[in-house]
């Protein structure tokens, strides 16, 4: 996916780079890829450049040329770097406190801003007066390069690698460890020092293969990353391809819907036993636990003391539908999302009655989300959609909006271009159990009937 998708660029942004290992060539290569698609991109520094990347530019002005001269700069080039002066070979960005002016006065569509120094390598810890990160800024990506794995924590190939050390005690000399990475970009006081309150964040772990051993090792760096729940994604790729993100990692929920009366049945179906020493509820937790999914929320209804003991017992938040009687599944899906953290970038509905679900086909979901093949996702066997269903956040309003009467499919049916069906060899994503012979048949299909 391009540098525009991965990290949600509209209209209106301003988007400071900070960190090491690729900060120029992002913002480059972004603002190159916005201005291909008619956008006028600005981009400034609030630190220094060298004065040769001056000509990495498309153009480059003198704010003291004025919002004239510089809006039409914009229309011959498209791409517009603005700096107050040079000296020293160096070239220098407006004081921060000039932003807000300038976000006033030039008519862009968006602003890049080159907000810390790294001196070229490829993880940073910053020092007391770093970044340098102006209020306005609504979008932060932190970066570092994988190129650092394995190499000596010293000054030679860590920015201020002393602090680092300071902060967490490893010895000095020691090679450069996966989670050492994700410490420092989560970290408040190093990776997101200075990031706004309200600005998004959205890292970028650089220099990272399509495939591959380093490209494992940068999931596993994203997924620690996501535990600080002030980052709403990471990035991984390589941002000098033609294709320059393989993937953005962000925080996924899981709503289990677990409310139903079961009717048809003639007991709580959730409750019946799945093996001798697991309900069909519990096997669903296992497999969603075993899937790493970040959040996981049962929904309760009938009976819901019991369903609610199991599941707290396994680790899970756990919301009640006060309306479950007569809200069918739609006002435990109203629940349920209202109940995810708000860190949550999408969420999948989960049947709680579906005790063949795999973790491969809920990897096989989450993984086609990341990797930007659908806002919605939903796995198919020949050609039937199945559950868990995956859907991103921008929908959830829609879906919290729907009548009484309404059904979720209204939402995912409405936003058809936004799906992605991901081809599954299990036909586990179409079975639930509503009746005894559903049962039977389930276990039958698991090799666990007689």
């Amino acid at each position: 996916m391009n540098l525009q998708q991965a990290f949600d660029i509209v209209r209106g942004d301003v988007v400071a780079f900070i960190g090491g290992g690729g900060k120029t060539s992002t913002l480059l290569n972004l603002g190159h890829e916005l201005a291909e698609a008619g956008w006028r991109v600005t981009a400034t520094t609030t630190t220094q450049i060298e004065a040769d990347q001056l000509q990495l530019f498309p153009h480059a002005i003198t704010l003291a040329k004025g919002a004239v001269a510089i809006s039409s700069a914009l229309n011959q080039h498209r791409f517009v770097f603005l700096h107050d002066e040079i000296r020293d070979n160096h070239v220098y960005g407006p004081p921060t406190d000039y932003i807000s002016r300038l976000l006033d006065s030039v008519d862009s569509d968006v602003l890049l801003i080159e907000a810390d120094n790294a001196r070229g390598l490829p993880l940073k810890a910053p020092y007391d007066h770093e970044p340098v990160i102006p209020p306005e800024t609504s979008l932060v990506v932190p970066i570092a390069s994988l190129s650092v794995l394995g190499q000596v924590l010293d000054e030679d190939h860590v920015y201020n690698a002393q602090a680092i050390v300071e902060r967490y005690g490893f010895g000095v000399g020691a090679r450069v460890k996966s989670p050492w990475v994700a410490q420092v970009l989560r970290d408040e006081e190093l990776g997101l020092r200075g990031v706004p309150d309200k600005a998004r964040v959205i890292a970028l772990l650089n220099q990272a293969p399509a495939q591959g051993y380093l490209r494992g090792r940068a999931r596993l760096i994203a997924r620690l990353v996501l535990r600080s729940q002030r980052v709403q994604g990471v990035a991984i790729g390589s941002v000098r391809s033609a294709n320059p993100i393989s993937e953005v990692q962000r925080s996924i929920g899981a709503i289990v819907l677990a409310a139903g009366m079961s009717k048809r049945m003639g007991q709580h179906k959730i409750l019946m036993p799945w093996t001798s020493h697991k309900t069909i509820i519990e096997q669903i937790i296992e497999q969603l636990v075993l899937a790493h999914v970040d959040n996981i929320t049962v929904v309760t209804g009938h009976r819901a003391g019991e369903v609610r003991k199991l599941a707290t017992r396994m680790g899970v938040d756990v919301v009640h539908n006060a309306n479950y009687q007569t809200g069918e599944m739609l006002s435990s899906l109203k629940a349920g999302l209202e109940a995810m953290p708000a860190h949550i970038s999408a969420a999948m509905v989960v049947l709680g009655d579906q005790p063949r679900i795999q973790p491969r086909v809920i990897n096989q979901v989450m993984m086609a989300y990341a990797e930007g093949k659908g806002k919605i996702v939903a796995p198919s066997f020949q050609m039937r959609r199945g559950h868990p269903i995956l859907i991103d956040r921008r929908f959830w309003s829609e879906i919290l909006s729907l009548p009484d009467d309404g059904a979720p499919r209204d939402v995912i049916n409405k936003h058809s271009d936004q799906i992605a069906y991901i081809n599954v060899d299990t036909d586990s994503v179409l079975h639930d159990v509503d009746t005894p012979e559903d049962y039977n048949q389930e276990r039958w299909r698991a090799g666990l009937g007689d």
